[in-house]
């Protein structure tokens, strides 16, 4: 564990070079699509060790003056509450959160537009809502039969009929929460309507995933496909660069159904297509930033069974779809990987079969792996995290660190005022106990301060953990996995 595989300084100025070449080759104005997540990039950190969740938004403040960002969002995943798996929030919410975010550092947020609209009611509302916080807000339509149907697409009745964005910089960045929103139409439906004013724009693509240049059956690509199953995205040689090029690179199905429609685009507004195939279209340099493809390898299989067990659970808890769950499992069956090479399960159903109860497991960024089972007093979670500051702190595992007095009121708190049924403290609870016993107990204030030192390390729980436990794992960079199955046998589970 914390090998590095990725050169980020190299990533960052070969992709900075990359994207002002494209931005030269068009003059005028660039809308530069985003793939994957500007902040926050955290599956590209997880298969890529040593790349930085930051990095994309890092080469665009050397751009700061000329960027505009657009955000895109689908009506679809505003109606279905779609949330980002990572941060465990809505779309709609991480609209605002970006907007924020990106005004924070410096970077100008011109617009949201919302894709596939078809004047559904919380569409509607969000739209209000950002109306109201003096954010300008455009509808894009669901067009029949895209992206097949060229001659409607690329009419007044196509992308004619969407609403004009309107931009005032010449690097127009449009970015979403997530895959799946519509930002290359969105892209596409700009480029008809400046052409239409007269004003000359070009288009070109980053995305980190899948890596042209690496095999299409690489485990990093391998854990892009897992990571959209929910997309029903596949990996495929691109035919295209082949023909064109005799060279045999990796895009996705997406990608290369749309290229006819931005060919067909870009010879009508400019003549000729500067492309000629949707590789071409990218700027995705990450490739040649692997310094260590065995390391890259091992994080992305892990990765992958993240994933399987992430699906597990949705479906167990009847908010994932089955079929999203079988395609991972298809991959991991073709990759020969399985949930063996991830070691904090055994560990951690050990743990639960010795103990008759639920348990879990976390190992540490050096290796170790620390357990913890369920008491009268703290959940399995909790203990597991208690046992894991203890062994990062060099204080041996009997010595108590929260005392009962303090303990002891929580629970109270839980049962008697709030309408509680488990008294057991969950793992906000327990370090908002152990940072009170920090104030009188060194030993406790010792254990506090190991808590950045568990980013980076992996858990796994023998049941389904909590939200509350889920959330708090995340924020401490742990990487948590559960056996799909809850605690109890009930049908209503908080």
């Amino acid at each position: 564990m914390g090998s590095i595989g990725f050169d980020n300084n190299q990533y960052l100025k070969l992709q900075s070079e990359n994207i002002r070449k494209r931005i030269e080759q068009f003059g005028g104005k660039l809308y530069l699509e985003f793939g994957g997540k500007l902040f926050d990039d955290y599956h590209a950190a997880r298969v890529l060790p040593g790349f930085q969740p930051d990095s994309k938004v890092r080469m665009l403040l050397e751009m700061k003056d000329e960027a505009e960002i657009v955000l895109v969002i689908s009506a679809d995943d505003i109606e279905r509450s779609k949330r980002r798996g990572d941060l465990g929030i809505t779309y709609d919410d991480d609209v605002l959160r970006l907007i924020d975010a990106f005004r924070e550092i410096g970077l100008y947020v011109g617009s949201v537009v919302i894709t596939h609209y078809r004047s559904q009611h919380t569409a509607e509302l969000f739209q209000k809502r950002l109306e109201s916080l003096g954010v300008r807000t455009y509808r894009h339509y669901v067009i029949p039969d895209y992206p097949s149907d060229l001659a409607l697409i690329v009419s007044d009745e196509g992308f004619g009929k969407n609403d004009y964005v309107e931009t005032s910089r010449s690097l127009i960045v449009v970015t979403a929460p997530g895959p799946g929103s519509g930002k290359m139409a969105t892209c596409l439906s700009q480029l008809y309507h400046e052409h239409k004013r007269g004003i000359s724009a070009g288009y070109a693509k980053f995305e980190t995933f899948p890596i042209w240049n690496l095999p299409l059956k690489h485990p990093v690509n391998l854990a892009y496909e897992a990571a959209t199953a929910d997309l029903n995205d596949v990996n495929m040689i691109d035919p295209w660069h082949l023909e064109a090029y005799n060279e045999t690179t990796v895009n996705y199905n997406r990608d290369v159904e749309i290229f006819p429609v931005l060919n067909a685009m870009l010879e009508r507004i400019r003549g000729k297509s500067p492309y000629k195939s949707p590789t071409d279209m990218g700027v995705n340099m990450a490739g040649f930033c692997i310094t260590d493809d065995e390391v890259c390898r091992r994080a992305s299989r892990q990765e992958i069974i993240r994933r399987w067990y992430g699906a597990a659970c949705a479906v167990r808890r009847g908010m994932g779809d089955p079929e999203e769950l079988r395609k991972i499992e298809l991959i991991m069956r073709n990759a020969g990987i399985t949930t063996d090479e991830r070691p904090v399960v055994k560990a951690a159903l050990d743990r639960a079969e010795e103990t008759g109860g639920p348990a879990m497991a976390i190992q540490l960024p050096d290796g170790r792996i620390i357990t913890g089972k369920t008491a009268s007093l703290l959940g399995a979670a909790s203990a597991c995290l208690l046992n894991a500051l203890k062994a990062l702190a060099d204080i041996d595992k009997k010595t108590l660190l929260i005392s009962r007095n303090i303990i002891a009121p929580i629970q109270r708190l839980k049962v008697e005022h709030m309408g509680g049924h488990n008294p057991r403290l969950h793992t906000d609870e327990t370090l908002m106990a152990l940072s009170i016993c920090a104030v009188t107990n060194p030993m406790a204030d010792l254990a506090m301060e190991q808590l950045g030192a568990l980013r980076g390390s992996e858990a796994h729980s023998s049941v389904i953990l909590s939200r509350v436990d889920e959330s708090l794992f995340a924020h401490l960079g742990v990487l948590v996995t559960c056996e799909p199955r809850y605690q109890m046998k009930k049908l209503y589970h908080k």
